[in-house]
């Protein structure tokens, strides 16, 4: 079945979010062990850094979990067609 272009793509775009749920549980798991280890060394800066990296990657973590549970509406398979976005009034 071939449903062509229709001009908005890029409001029907799909997320690869089980991808981008184990790339940001690696981030996570990496920037907590930066954190560690440079505040061990007593590299400051470098801690705060790593720290803030790893609020972004459990933020982001939070983000993907709660869009995978809402269904799919958010998290098609293969068997669901392109869906036009709600339009809000």
């Amino acid at each position: 079945m071939h449903l062509g272009r229709t001009g908005s793509e890029p409001l029907q775009a799909r997320s690869a979010l089980r991808l981008r749920l184990g790339l940001a549980a690696f981030g996570l798991v990496w920037a907590i062990a930066g954190t560690v280890i440079f505040s061990v060394l007593g590299q400051m800066g470098w801690a705060i850094f790593f720290g803030v990296l790893a609020l972004a990657a459990a933020t982001d973590l939070v983000v993907v979990v709660r869009h995978i549970r809402q269904g799919p509406h958010y998290q098609p398979g293969p068997d669901v067609p392109p869906y036009h976005p709600v339009r809000r009034r």
